[in-house]
């Protein structure tokens, strides 16, 4: 692990676009709640986590990887979802229950998007 996870979760690459989408999204990341997104257009911000802009060039795709999948492996406190990780959970409605916020798919398309944040 080492504070990343290396491989990729799936083997089509990430889409730039989707992830993009998937940050911006309501039904997906819902990223913007927590963190400032460049190009988020008028979109409300919020600034409990660190802003995204650069992070692309602060963190590699496995360090992405991680803090998407289960950031409780970085900082057990954390308040970001683990978007990936369905076991262990607490207060999961029947209805999500064993499913994991984002797909493998859309955690490789928004690594994507987090890869090209770069200033």
């Amino acid at each position: 692990e080492n504070g990343q996870i290396r491989a990729p979760l799936t083997t089509e690459p990430g889409d730039v676009a989707r992830g993009k989408a998937a940050v911006l999204s309501r039904d997906g990341g819902n990223c913007f709640l927590c963190h400032t997104v460049p190009d988020a257009g008028d979109t409300p911000l919020g600034n409990i986590g660190p802003p995204l802009a650069g992070v692309g060039r602060r963190l590699s795709a496995g360090q992405l990887r991680l803090r998407l999948v289960d950031s409780t492996r970085l900082n057990k406190a954390t308040v970001m979802p683990a978007y990936y990780r369905i076991k262990g959970l607490r207060g999961v409605a029947p209805a999500f229950a064993g499913k994991p916020l984002l797909s493998a798919q859309q955690i490789e398309d928004v690594i994507a998007y987090l890869l090209t944040l770069r200033n």
